[in-house]
């Protein structure tokens, strides 16, 4: 056990409240020589805890040792896996506790590869130490950029190889998330069929993160309708700095709006709908361009999973879901629309709006150039990149200037709104494997940490930020994320 008062853990465990059905208690499987290689101090002070005591708990971290108030435990739930149903569970995390921060906000605090459970279907339950790296890596990169995300506490390698195509030295991850409650959450109450269980579900998501809407006539389809809201507006979030997920199961969809799991996950360079990078995802269900849509999709299946408590009778229960289903293209395009007026600087709006970013979007395709790039080019008005010097972008840009002069604001104003909605610099790919090369073959953590320290601040459009917007040299192989996480 740790001492509280040094630490400042301060846990609760609503979830163990829950029907049993929902969750495994666990025993530690502790590992033989844990060393914590990266703590996130300032995410540790937000979650009032003491940073110097911190540093010495590398055995919490390690799922050597339990803090006091903590109650382990593994989650059930299911998923559409790449649209096959399977019953899943937490197959190698391990909830210790929902932490209660000074302002009085509960967030879990979960460790990723701390071994098997009863979900682990054969496998070992570990995770190996780049995978983890680079969760930290891109959970904190997304919350510099203003994406809800779970983030990242700590990462300990423990000191024991793990087999996978060969030897990989392990790795725990210690996540920081709102909930763990996903769709496949709620799938996973459904398919077991007691409508009780799955009642007791939703009212403690909708304590948890809705609990405004506690007194409306139907609090269920409320739930679907707030849910629907905030998945519109992150998936929104994720096309507009080119953020690919790889990996959309419903199981990685959250009941909170916070982005989750970041297995093959990656950012695009040349703009291209079909862009897609994870080694698994052969038939491109989890495209760039595809994200909105299969995020509709994964809504759908929660609203089927919610049916037995919209309504008694299941006709109207259907109808209830279907008309708040349909909501969600316009609510996405709505969030979506809204973040491109201000990647152009626009406050306004006009019906031509969307027209003109798609001609820009095409340009780009056109001329494969990069996302980020050409946004940063247009926010700082350095536009050399070859995609400028074509007819048609001057006449593109004869548009977005006359679009701007039909708006009250000035200049100035639109170009500060572009620089808080055009990020300087992203984790780009090629940075983030020579980070985690560096670390995990040489056990050099600098190039990470370099890294992490200008990704903190994307906005700030810095010179020190200059060499961390140049693309990679020209490759003969495409770039491939695998689930390594």
């Amino acid at each position: 056990m740790t001492n509280n008062n040094q630490t400042g853990w301060n846990f609760d465990n609503s979830y163990a409240r829950l029907p049993e059905a929902f969750f495994s208690t666990l025993n530690l499987n502790p590992v033989r020589s844990p060393e914590t290689v990266i703590l996130n101090k300032p995410l540790a002070q937000a979650l009032g805890l003491n940073i110097q005591a911190l540093e010495h708990e590398t055995e919490v971290f390690a799922g050597n040792s339990v803090p006091e108030g903590a109650f382990p435990l593994a989650q059930a739930y299911a998923g559409h896996q790449f649209g096959h149903f399977t019953m899943l569970g937490d197959g190698r995390a391990l909830l210790i506790g929902e932490q209660i921060t000074p302002e009085g906000e509960r967030v879990d605090i979960q460790l990723k590869g701390s071994g098997r459970t009863p979900y682990s279907r054969g496998g070992d339950g570990r995770a190996a130490l780049g995978p983890m790296l680079r969760e930290y890596i891109i959970s904190e990169a997304m919350h510099a950029l203003g994406i809800p995300t779970t983030r990242s506490l700590a990462v300990v390698a423990t000191g024991e190889p793990i087999r996978r195509e060969t030897l990989l030295p392990g790795a725990i991850l210690t996540r920081v998330a709102a909930s763990h409650l996903r769709v496949g959450t709620f799938q996973y109450g459904a398919g077991k069929g007691d409508i009780e269980d799955l009642r007791a579900l939703a009212d403690y998501a909708i304590q948890r993160h809705y609990p405004h809407i506690e007194g409306d006539d139907n609090r269920y389809l409320s739930l679907l309708k707030e849910v629907i809201k905030v998945q519109s507006a992150l998936i929104a979030r994720w096309q507009l700095v080119g953020f690919i997920h790889g990996v959309m199961n419903t199981d990685n969809m959250t009941i909170s709006g916070e982005t989750i799991d970041y297995g093959p996950c990656a950012f695009m360079n040349e703009y291209d709908p079909e862009t897609v990078f994870s080694s698994i995802d052969a038939q491109g269900r989890y495209a760039y361009g595809n994200q909105p849509g299969i995020g509709g999709w994964n809504l759908a299946r929660f609203a089927e999973s919610l049916l037995p408590l919209l309504d008694e009778n299941q006709d109207k229960a259907v109808e209830l879901a279907q008309e708040a289903i349909t909501k969600y293209p316009e609510l996405y395009k709505e969030n979506w629309i809204s973040g491109m007026r201000a990647k152009l600087g626009i406050f306004n709006k006009e019906k031509q709006d969307e027209a003109l970013f798609e001609e820009l979007l095409g340009m780009m395709q056109k001329h494969q150039a990069d996302f980020t790039n050409t946004f940063r080019a247009l926010t700082m008005d350095k536009q050399e990149e070859a995609i400028f010097k074509s007819g048609e972008y001057k006449q593109w840009h004869k548009k977005w200037q006359e679009r701007l002069d039909r708006q009250e604001d000035s200049r100035e104003s639109s170009q500060e709104l572009m620089r808080t909605s055009n990020p300087a610099v992203i984790p780009r790919n090629h940075r983030v494997e020579e980070a985690l090369e560096a670390a995990v073959n040489e056990g050099d953590y600098s190039v990470m940490e370099r890294l992490l320290d200008v990704l903190k601040d994307p906005f700030a459009h810095s010179g020190d930020q200059e060499e961390y917007c140049r693309l990679p040299a020209p490759s003969s192989l495409p770039y491939r994320t695998y689930c390594g996480t």
